[in-house]
Order: structure tokens, then C-alpha cells, then sequence
């Protein structure tokens, strides 16, 4: 990693996770295979702040809860980010490694090692209708095409989000910007219930 640390893919240390390198690798990583309309890709760091957007609009969520959404694709700094196709193909081996790597990042920040299932979903239903509107506004999907593989998007629009493609130092400055800014909402709500 650029930050020095060493990073065992089979059994990754919480202690060589650093959140610089996660913003870094996200901020260059390309959604979609890179196959979208603009002068940049957009990135996987991009993506994940659009999908924490999404999910503080629609559920009443702790700052924790806010952390494990932006960092909900965290392995994919090292991994790459792979579309869901081809995950499926892949099988086991690739979710063993997003799994482990998951722990790693979730325990550096004293998060839980995994999201509960009812946190996945509600994360997972963020990161769908992220998604529709990538696919409608950048990846040349119909509105019809978009709503057979992500649903409809209800009570979010386009003009609540940020879809146009940043380059890669903007999305990774504004990624830890966001981290940082839920990092105090976390320490306050430490030091309230105190």
C-alpha cells in the first residue's frame, strides 16, 4: 500500500489497514468496468459516499451504522470491484476474501467485525438504488432496463445525489472528508453516553 503497510490478502491485520489507502485504491477503482459517460470514471469511492447519501435520507441511523455504509465496499481498495455477474461465477473463494477483508477494515475502526443482516439489507437497499440512477445517468441503461435489475427508487431523486463523475483526487478527498466527519459523530455519541 502507499501508506507503507503490508497487507495479507489471506489473512489481512486490522493493523495494516490503513483509511488512507482505502480512499486512495476506492478513488481509482471504476464502477461499471469504467464503462460510463463522462471524463472520469466513476469511482468506487464516489459510489460509496452516494450510497451513505442514501442511506442516512432513508433510515435513522447511528454514526456507526453511518460508517459501515461508506465503508460498505472497503475491500474492493484491494480486491478491485468486481460486477455482480461475474461475483456470482466467481463463487466462494472471491466472498471469502471480501469477507475477511470486511473484518479487518470494520475492527481497525472499532466497528462491528460484520453488519448485522438487517443493516446489509437496509445497506444494500441504498446501494440498489445508487445503482439505478449510475445505471440511468452514466451507464446508458433505460429507466425501464434500470427498474427490472434495481426496482424504483422511492423518495430519492437524482438532484439529491452527486452522479457526475469526480476525478479521482476530488472523490478520494471528499471520501475522507465524510469518514472524518462521521469518525467525530461516532466520538460524540461516545462521549454523550458516557
Amino acid at each position: 500500500m502507499l501508506s507503507g503497510r503490508r497487507l495479507d490478502l489471506l489473512d489481512p491485520s486490522p493493523l495494516d489497514v490503513e483509511i488512507s489507502d482505502i480512499a486512495h485504491g476506492l478513488a481509482r477503482v471504476a464502477r461499471w468496468n469504467g464503462q460510463t459517460s463522462g471524463d472520469h470514471a466513476f469511482s468506487v469511492a464516489q459510489h460509496s459516499l452516494v450510497v451513505e447519501e442514501i442511506f442516512r435520507r432513508c433510515n435513522k441511523a447511528t454514526a456507526d451504522e453511518l460508517q459501515m455504509a461508506l465503508l460498505h465496499d472497503a475491500p474492493e481498495y484491494v480486491i478491485g470491484d468486481m460486477i455482480s455477474p461475474f461475483k456470482s461465477v466467481v463463487g466462494g473463494g472471491y466472498k471469502s476474501v471480501e469477507k475477511r477483508l470486511e473484518e479487518a477494515v470494520h475492527r481497525r475502526f472499532g466497528l462491528p467485525a460484520h453488519a448485522s443482516r438487517e443493516l446489509k439489507d437496509q445497506i444494500k437497499k441504498a446501494d440498489r438504488i445508487a445503482a439505478y440512477f449510475e445505471a440511468t445517468e452514466l451507464a446508458g441503461f433505460t429507466s425501464e432496463e434500470a427498474r427490472k435489475f434495481f426496482g424504483q427508487p422511492r423518495g430519492i431523486t437524482l438532484d439529491m445525489l452527486m452522479v457526475s463523475p469526480l476525478p479521482a483526487i476530488e472523490a478520494q478527498r471528499l471520501f475522507l472528508h465524510r469518514f472524518a466527519a462521521i469518525e467525530t459523530q461516532r466520538a460524540d455519541a461516545k462521549e454523550t453516553a458516557k
